[in-house]
């Protein structure tokens, strides 16, 4: 039985997670050539939480999130998505799970040759059997969401970077997944536009529900948004729990790394 400090109305429970995990991970390995990236990764992510997962650049964040949509096969281990390990799964199946899974890139991935509603529309068209008048309100639904109605007819190229995240969140969630994963949503963004992507991220969390999972090193980002934090360094998970806590963490590591010191475990070549 796994055990796990979880915040509920302001009181701190101890309760089962086996059966409410959104993702988890067991002694995932993962090395490409003589570099060892993943080295016996144990993670584990409450369903329903807003979830930042967050580490030093270069730790194996990026790798780590890849495993779990099955876009990478582990060396070792196992990686488990709401219950389905998925070692066990058929590339089929593995696709299937993909419906479940929202993904958010790093630079929006948007394709250039098509406009933003056309982009957002793209899941639906390739992976339901809707008719164009449901995609299309469907779409503008999430567009508005994001507050991107007025610009369906745009091209990636004529979106500043912030409307490129909010263009690839909405289209993230045209499928109404239960996981959304979000690599560094923040990245090239100053930090008013960064500030105003995470109370976008909440709600939309807090509308729809599901588990969001906010991959960064971004401190201010993850101190707004989650309500879980996972630290990742050197290829494994050292801590997590839930936001306060780590906040308020003694472990010398984890204060360093979070409140940004310049003294301690991580150094410039860590």
């Amino acid at each position: 039985m796994t055990l796990h400090q979880v915040v509920v109305d302001d009181r701190t429970d101890q309760v089962d997670l086996s059966d409410t995990l959104a993702i988890e991970t067991r002694d995932l390995h993962k090395a490409f050539g003589p570099n060892k990236i993943l080295q016996g990764t144990n993670m584990q992510i409450p369903e329903g939480s807003l979830c930042s997962i967050m580490g030093p650049s270069g730790t194996g964040k990026s790798v780590l999130i890849k495993h779990v949509v099955g876009l990478l096969r582990a060396d070792k281990g196992e990686v488990i998505v709401r219950g389905q390990a998925l070692s066990k799964m058929s590339r089929d199946e593995i696709l299937a799970l993909r419906r479940e899974v929202g993904i958010m890139f790093q630079d929006g991935a948007l394709f250039s040759s098509m406009n933003i509603y056309d982009n957002v529309a793209f899941p639906l068209r390739q992976h339901t059997s809707l008719k164009e008048p449901a995609v299309k309100e469907i779409v503008e639904t999430h567009l508005a969401n994001v507050g991107l109605a007025h610009a369906a007819d745009r091209y990636p190229s004529q979106l500043s970077g912030g409307m490129k995240k909010r263009a690839g969140l909405a289209r993230s969630m045209v499928l109404d997944p239960a996981i959304i994963l979000c690599d560094e949503p923040d990245s090239g963004l100053d930090p008013v536009r960064a500030a105003l992507l995470g109370e976008l991220l909440i709600e939309r969390h807090s509308a729809v529900g599901g588990t969001m999972v906010v991959i960064t090193h971004d401190i201010a980002l993850a101190r707004r948004v989650s309500d879980y934090v996972v630290v990742v360094w050197r290829g494994k998970v050292v801590a997590s729990g839930p936001a306060k806590d780590m906040w308020g963490s003694d472990d010398p590591f984890i204060r360093q790394f979070l409140k940004g010191f310049p003294y301690g475990p991580l150094e410039m070549d860590a």
